[in-house]
């Protein structure tokens, strides 16, 4: 009861307590916790407004989007250098950077 009263007083580690406690059992902090703590130990608790109930779902798929889309952008980059590259291979240009100046990216 030391142990989890001192757990749920301070902003102490399970790790240090076991340490200072020289309890050798990896959970047996955290299941004495569950066990005889008042339960607040290791729970995020998020107070929404209504109208940020679904936000955070909302977010997750538009960054899930938004990393599509840069996937797919890093695809097509990767696919006209390759292109760029074999087009001035064929045409028999060796300095690619200096032909893109020079096309000014037509």
């Amino acid at each position: 009861m030391t142990v989890v009263r001192e757990l749920e007083g301070g902003e102490i580690p399970f790790a240090t307590i076991r340490r200072k406690y020289g309890i050798k059992g990896f959970s047996t902090v955290q299941t004495w916790a569950r066990k005889y703590g008042n339960g607040d130990l290791g729970k995020i608790i998020r107070v929404e407004k209504p109208n940020e109930v679904n936000e955070r779902g909302e977010m997750k798929r538009r960054i899930q989007a938004l990393e599509k889309a840069l996937a797919d952008a890093h695809i097509d980059l990767a696919i006209e250098r390759a292109c760029t590259r074999a087009a001035c291979e064929r045409a028999g240009i060796k300095d690619i950077a200096e032909f893109k100046k020079k096309a000014g990216g037509k």
